[in-house]
């Protein structure tokens, strides 16, 4: 008998320190504001597959942003987008048909951010982010991933720009 509510309280207590610990990597926040997308280089033309590439961004800055340490929120304004490949303008097709050939079509974004905790900012900038061998390097994407090109990109800038900043891993 003993045993069994010992076990039921070290259950419960490792319950409450998940909870705990799920409530505080809640508090960090991830904020996508896509600056004046009407204006963007390269986005698709259906509204539908517009809203489809804010939404796919946003869930890859989020996931992204997770990566940073506890109580750091992350903060980005996408200023501009120029998607991978160029748009087949005479594919008749519902959704946009892109063409990669490995050009000049590489994938671009330009981007402000920063990395904030208890309101103080740890890193800023600018960055004008660019893959310019998209179809030449490792891609741990699928090629049914939709942005894979894009999701990579910015995988790399994170990484060097955010996760390897002193700044931010001290703290």
């Amino acid at each position: 008998m003993k045993n069994s509510v010992l076990s039921l309280c070290m259950i419960s207590a490792a319950f409450g320190v998940a909870s705990l610990m799920a409530s505080s990597a809640a508090n960090a926040t991830t904020t996508v504001t896509f600056v004046a997308p009407e204006k963007f280089t390269d986005m698709p033309f259906a509204p539908f597959e517009k809203d489809r590439v804010k939404a796919a961004l946003q869930a890859h800055f989020e996931k992204l942003a997770a990566k940073l340490p506890e109580g750091q929120d992350f903060k980005v304004d996408v200023l501009d987008i120029d998607l991978a490949g160029e748009r087949d303008y005479r594919a008749n097709a519902p959704q946009d048909l892109r063409i990669l050939r490995g050009g000049a079509d590489w994938p671009k974004m330009d981007l402000r951010y920063s990395v904030e905790s208890q309101g103080k900012v740890l890193k800023s900038g600018t960055s004008h982010v660019a893959d310019m061998n998209y179809l030449q390097s490792f891609n741990q994407y699928t090629s049914g991933e939709y942005l894979r090109y894009e999701k990579r990109m910015l995988d790399a800038w994170f990484k060097k720009t955010i996760l390897e900043a002193e700044v931010v891993a001290k703290h």
